[in-house]
């Protein structure tokens, strides 16, 4: 095991010493790809396996594991300033984890970051004069540029949710092998996202793709209702997850366009589905089965998304072997 990400609004027992983090959000239920009918869950999560024994490891608050090919890493830190920084605790905390990440990496020989999950407390609160989200992107584009990192192309796949409370938590996953960044023709670039969204624009590609020899790998960025930079049908909860779905499918045809074959569909893609109102979960559960098709595989969890006008986001990864 190279480490776990498990959700769940109560505190969970664990019994293994691997890199582990608990992000505080409530699942809301599950979807079997092979069992159309809903289930309850204690916690969902999302376990990195490896086939050998892997490495532990720890450097400053990032505990690792890595099997000479991939590594996991996770970071929990509490918001804290340094007196010399005018800038924000969430703006000064982000900069100061990923500088640390990039760190490891480095020191380790993992060039490439195939996907970051980001959770914060309060996502779309205002302090400093300026949103919560914005203040993350600010501190996180200002260490990848420190560390001589890409700010825009090939970039790494993301998500950044807001979680009930807690620390800043950050989880990735790294390779020697060299991703293929996917954008999606019917959006902007988010790292080409206007000022209005902010001083700076968030730094993720809309999708990672990682051949690794055997397998394809797909890492679908979070994806919302966004038709070029707009949000698209505010307060329409059903239509707001058409469009992500539409969106997804897009970057999906990108994806396998690269790799010359129809590798993957809505329908392999294992999904995690963050959801405002919990109220809303039949609505958006309904429009996803009438437009997979087919029964499909998803945790439902109860989140807030990066624009307060979006009411859902949908993630999603796959992996398919080699033909």
């Amino acid at each position: 095991m190279l480490g776990a990400l498990c959700f769940s609004s109560a505190p969970l027992a664990v019994n293994f010493d691997v890199p582990f983090i608990r992000v505080p959000m409530t699942a809301l239920v599950e979807m079997n790809l092979s069992n159309a009918e809903p289930m309850q869950p204690d916690a969902g999560c999302e376990v990195w396996l490896s086939d050998v024994e892997p490495v532990a490891g720890q450097h400053h608050a990032i505990r690792y594991r890595h099997d000479g090919n991939t590594l996991f890493g996770i970071i929990q830190l509490e918001e804290s300033v340094l007196e010399t920084d005018p800038a924000s605790p969430l703006q000064q905390t982000t900069e100061r984890a990923y500088r640390q990440i990039f760190e490891l990496l480095d020191k380790l020989g993992y060039p490439f970051v195939y996907r970051f999950w980001n959770y914060m407390a309060d996502i779309n609160g205002y302090s400093h004069g300026l949103e919560r989200y914005r203040q993350f992107n600010l501190g996180r584009q200002d260490a990848f540029i420190a560390s001589a990192r890409d700010v825009a192309g090939n970039v790494p796949a993301a998500c950044a949710l807001g979680s009930a409370d807690g620390p800043l938590t950050i989880a990735f996953l790294a390779g020697h092998t060299p991703p293929l960044a996917i954008e999606n023709p019917r959006q902007l670039s988010a790292y080409e996202y206007p000022q209005n969204y902010g001083p700076r624009s968030p730094t993720f590609s809309r999708a990672s793709l990682v051949r690794t020899g055997t397998d394809d790998v797909l890492f679908v960025s979070g994806t919302a209702s966004i038709v070029g930079h707009a949000t698209v049908h505010p307060a329409d909860v059903a239509a707001q997850t058409r469009e992500t779905l539409v969106n997804i499918a897009a970057i999906v045809q990108a994806a396998n366009d690269q790799l010359g074959q129809p590798s993957f569909t809505l329908g392999n893609l294992f999904y995690r589905v963050y959801v405002r109102q919990s109220r809303d979960l039949d609505i958006i559960r309904n429009v996803m089965l009438a437009q997979i098709g087919v029964p499909f595989q998803a945790v439902f969890l109860q989140a807030d998304v990066c624009r307060q006008d979006l009411l859902i986001e949908i993630e999603a990864t796959a992996s398919q072997p080699v033909k």
